[in-house]
């Protein structure tokens, strides 16, 4: 069992890291422009970061797996991204703003899935969905915290002091990251050890995973979400605070901090529900609150209207904050491809990230932001109904409270897949209800992230 040292090291971890990642947010954006770059070349940089994190999902997700040290992994993880701070801070031009980008891009592919393996060896599989809620609400209350002082040092010092900063606060992180003991595995004989690499026998590859239906489905659902969330805050802010005077800094800063609140707030009980009363009717919950959100954007025309609004981000941000490492647990099962899994999901996400910000501006260009609205509308309303129609319910059957490392021989307990076995079934307790699910927010952060 993790000790409470371990426990409340992860708790700062996770605040830590949520710090140093808002550093490579907009501020990236500002930073550039203040020291003369177009808009052309600004976009350009942000797209080989942009694109380097999406191939890099599924390769970083397979080298976690490989790697039987993850306290070591988050750690070099964590070195790269001080490194990349340092690399902006210093200079602004364009040989190290890109390098940086390339190198960010790669390790935070890379400390998502290793901070979700040290959660899941730390708590284990049954407590896993609690440990994420709190992980979530932790992080989101660093988002916050960095945010506000990014903000004041960018302001009163200097628009490198935010890199500096970012590189400052990421000591901390390291910090809470040695004071995580590295627990043995819960289970000897189960093949779900994050620790380190399952034997091959018992490992299943990508090929094998893609046969598993909840992989497909949920990925779907992914590119959906991301497809009608992305653009959505973006496209609202531009309709409604065109014509505001100087507060419009102050709204924007409002939108991206309120749903922060909601997913530190909401993230323990979603955790903490997903385990009680299974995946589904927490995602339908979270994805219902999509195609509201963008309906009522479409309807509204003054811009203190956005605030209340991004209320329903903060619900869809702490439903899929908390259930993308949850679901990517339970497909893996006891095949030791958890963090591939993350990987896949964090490349779906991308995806749709991707061809919403492209496919919204289109539509707003041609036809009107009233139909753009309609279009992320209509997309969060697929992604509703196909968690309706065609996600089984992943939760194991088996009650909250039997810790594997407390009764290995449960017999709640799913054997280990033989090695010449397909996929392991579905579990076959039906859906407790028809709600579910809760989305990111539109402040992005890592999608592979675990809260603690």
């Amino acid at each position: 069992m993790a000790t409470a040292r371990s426990l409340r090291a992860l708790d700062w971890m996770n605040f830590f890291v949520a710090n140093v990642q808002t550093g490579f947010g907009p501020f990236i954006a500002v930073y550039l422009a203040s020291n003369k770059w177009t808009q052309g070349q600004i976009g350009l940089v942000l797209s080989v970061g942009t694109i380097t994190a999406m191939v890099s999902q599924i390769p970083a997700g397979a080298l976690i797996d490989t790697m039987r040290n993850k306290h070591a992994a988050a750690a070099s993880a964590i070195g790269a991204i001080i490194f990349c701070a340092v690399l902006l801070g210093a200079s602004p031009s364009y040989l190290p703003v890109l390098s940086a980008e390339l190198f960010h891009g790669f390790a935070s592919c890379m400390l998502g899935p290793a901070m979700a393996a040290i959660t899941l060896a730390l708590v284990g599989r049954h407590e896993l969905g609690t440990r994420l809620g709190r992980n979530a609400r932790w992080a989101s209350i660093g988002s916050a915290v960095a945010a506000a002082l990014m903000g004041v040092c960018g302001q009163y010092v200097s628009v490198s002091s935010v890199f500096w900063l970012t590189a400052a606060l990421a000591v901390p992180s390291l910090v809470a990251l040695s004071m995580i003991e590295r627990a043995a595995p819960l289970v000897p004989s189960k093949p779900i050890t994050l620790r380190g690499p399952a034997p091959p026998s018992q490992r299943a590859d990508l090929i094998e995973l893609l046969r598993d239906k909840r992989l497909l489905v949920f990925a779907g659902c992914i590119v959906l979400f991301h497809l009608s969330n992305a653009a959505m805050l973006n496209l609202a802010a531009g309709e409604v605070t065109g014509h505001m005077g100087d507060n419009v800094q102050l709204v924007i800063a409002a939108c991206i901090i309120v749903p922060q609140a909601v997913v530190a707030w909401l993230s323990p009980w979603v955790g903490s529900s997903a385990e009680r009363r299974g995946r589904r009717p927490i995602l339908l919950l979270g994805f219902a609150a999509l195609p509201l959100r963008a309906l009522l954007f479409a309807g509204i025309s003054s811009p203190y209207l956005l605030v209340p609004i991004q209320l329903l981000d903060g619900l869809s941000a702490a439903v899929f904050g908390v259930m993308l490492p949850l679901i990517a647990a339970d497909v893996a099962g006891g095949k030791g491809r958890y963090n591939l899994c993350l990987g896949f999901f964090g490349l779906a996400a991308g995806l749709g990230a991707t061809l919403s910000t492209t496919a919204a501006g289109f539509a707003a260009d041609r036809f009107g932001n009233t139909v753009a609205f309609i279009g992320l509308a209509v997309c969060g309303a697929l992604a509703v109904l196909l968690v309706w129609v065609a996600l089984p319910e992943t939760r194991e059957n088996a009650p909250p409270d039997a810790s594997p490392a407390q009764n290995p021989t449960s017999p709640t307990s799913p054997p280990p897949p033989s090695p010449t076995s397909p996929t392991s079934p579905i579990s076959s307790t039906p859906p407790t209800s028809s709600a579910q699910l809760n989305p990111s927010p539109s402040n992005p952060t890592p999608v592979s992230a675990p809260p603690a």
